[in-house]
């Protein structure tokens, strides 16, 4: 079915930079794990150190899967808006280039979910 425009649809949108008090969000996703079906949203501030995320806030969004505790983040491939990304552990999230609203995702080779069903 065809859908057709209805006018101009120009707004300010209400999660702009300025409004997450020195923080940016950040969208985070696992693939291969459809048990969380969409990248989860944290406000991080830009100097935050990447390698916190991953010691300190993944455990508690992603920790309840039966896998996390099995990612080898040595061998995690990253993706930024779909194209393969390497983070630096040891910088910031600034210094790594991430900005608000940025999405990445990180998948865990040889885990794909509960008995392979990618959930």
């Amino acid at each position: 079915m065809a859908t057709a425009a209805i006018g101009d649809y120009a707004f300010e949108p209400k999660d702009t930079l300025d409004k997450f008090h020195g923080n940016q969000l950040l969208y985070i996703g696992w693939e291969d794990h459809l048990m969380f079906c969409a990248p989860l949203a944290f406000p991080f501030p830009p100097a935050m150190p990447f390698k916190a995320i991953l010691e300190q806030v993944l455990p508690g969004a992603y920790g309840a899967h039966p896998e996390f505790a099995k990612v080898d983040w040595s061998k995690a491939e990253w993706f930024k808006s779909g194209k393969p990304w390497r983070p630096d552990y040891e910088k910031s999230i600034g210094e790594n280039g991430l900005k608000h609203k940025d999405v990445i995702r990180f998948r865990s080779p040889g885990l794909t979910g509960i008995k392979g069903t990618c959930s």
